[in-house]
């Protein structure tokens, strides 16, 4: 639903957008993940017909949005971090103006906005000015008006940016709620969003794509895949020179318990799961063994090993 091949950004000769290249499918919920200046808003606002790419091509729903602007943005659902409201109109009347730009017909404009309203948890406050309502209700009417024409595509920019932790559970369970009919672009720099609402990850950093794929399977691509805590009682030097012999061992360190117990934790290369040799070896050395677990490489490790420092400027 939507490809995106080679798309290039350059302001005053800087690549703010370098060559990227991802695809996103038929009711996938993929988070778009990057510190501040990495480049995400800019390739969703090229993405949404707002600024013109340098080089490169990207389609919504097959539509050219270069040369078929109008057709990719009637797909299409944009939700820009600050969502420019009218706060002197009310939320049915703006919803309604909106819609009507959007081309929605009179006969299927009823059901749309009372359904979206209640979607989005705007439908009790429809007569009020949107200038008096909170953070939370702009940002959930925001949603409401990328969602009025039933698109098929939703790019969100930052949906949850300044929200009280109430609103974000809300804003979060929307959008969880839209996944599977709709293709759904998140962008965010906030680790927790990815993993609570994300199918996928695309982490890109100073314009450039450094990883895609499932948070869990990017773990593993790290050179330290995984951490193995084992607690074990016998001799602490042999235990500690024959435990990191292991296959797939990279790095051991050891922690006295007392009473002969040692913890070792152990950084696992690539793709590595040595946990059954470990026992095998520990039944065939004789010690006893009381704790043996696996942790994956957070997303924040993940983040944080193919990321820079943000820089001032472009986002």
């Amino acid at each position: 639903m939507i490809h995106v091949q080679g798309l290039t950004k350059t302001y005053r000769g800087r690549a703010v957008v370098d060559g990227i290249s991802f695809e996103a499918g038929r009711g996938e919920i993929v988070g778009f993940l990057g510190p501040n200046g990495a480049g995400k808003s800019t390739t969703m606002r090229i993405l949404a017909g707002f600024l013109l790419p340098t080089s490169g091509k990207a389609e919504i729903a097959g539509h050219d949005v270069v040369e078929q602007s109008l057709e990719a943005r009637r797909h299409l659902g944009y939700m820009p971090e600050d969502v420019p409201l009218y706060p002197e109109m009310r939320v049915e009347e703006y919803l309604r103006y909106r819609a009507g730009i959007k081309g929605v017909t009179k006969a299927l404009l009823k059901g749309s906005l009372d359904t979206n309203m209640e979607r989005c948890g705007v439908a009790d406050v429809r007569h009020k000015l949107i200038g008096t309502l909170s953070k939370g209700y702009r940002q959930r009417i925001g949603l409401a008006d990328a969602l009025i024409h039933d698109p098929a595509i939703l790019i969100l920019d930052e949906p949850t940016n300044g929200l009280d932790p109430n609103q974000i559970r809300s804003v979060r369970e929307i959008i969880r709620s839209l996944g599977g009919n709709h293709t759904i672009l998140l962008s965010t720099h906030i680790l927790a969003e990815v993993e609570a609402i994300c199918e996928r990850v695309i982490i890109l950093d100073q314009g450039r794509i450094k990883a895609s794929g499932e948070p869990s399977k990017l773990a593993r691509r790290l050179e330290r895949g995984a951490r193995i805590t084992v607690e074990v009682r016998g001799p602490a030097e042999a235990m500690a020179r024959i435990l990191g012999a292991i296959d797939g061992v990279k790095k051991i360190a050891p922690e006295s318990l007392g009473d002969d117990w040692t913890r070792f934790v152990m950084d696992i290369q690539g793709l590595a799961d040595p946990r059954e040799e470990i026992f095998r070896t520990v039944t065939r050395e004789q010690w006893r063994l009381r704790h043996l677990s696996m942790e994956a490489a957070t997303l924040e490790e993940i983040f944080a090993g193919l990321t820079t420092a943000p820089e001032e400027g472009w986002n």
